[in-house]
């Protein structure tokens, strides 16, 4: 079993900053792409940002140059620091991890979903 527990949400003014942190734990062999997602109310799931385990970052066009992802692979972790805080940005935030497991003697890659930690962007 993997379980991905998230951390470091919260009540933030507009402008503030707040850190993200995602630790993945379990039988783990080897983790691919890892990404942030969110989901507003009354809106569907949309992705973040992402970061392959090489270390390649993609963003979604509504954070670039205010939020920053990074992993600690040694960890399991996967960090979100998020800058410039905008009330739009208020959201249910979830992690993703694509986690390489051994399943019936083969190296399987399974999607796991973390329990998501709610970021409020307000004043």
């Amino acid at each position: 079993q993997v379980q991905l527990v998230e951390s470091g949400g919260g009540l933030v003014q507009p402008g503030g900053s707040l850190r993200l942190s995602c630790a993945a734990s379990g039988s783990i062999f080897s983790i691919n792409d890892m990404g942030w997602y969110r989901q507003a109310p009354g809106k569907q799931r949309e992705l973040v940002t992402s970061i392959t385990s090489g270390g390649s970052t993609n963003y979604a066009d509504s954070v670039k140059g205010r939020f920053t992802i990074s992993r600690d692979n040694a960890k399991n972790t996967v960090y979100l620091q998020m800058n410039s805080l905008k009330p739009e940005d208020t959201a249910v935030y979830y992690c993703k991890a694509a986690v390489v497991v051994f399943d019936f003697r083969a190296l399987t890659t399974f999607d796991y979903w973390g329990q998501g930690t709610q970021v409020t962007v307000s004043s």
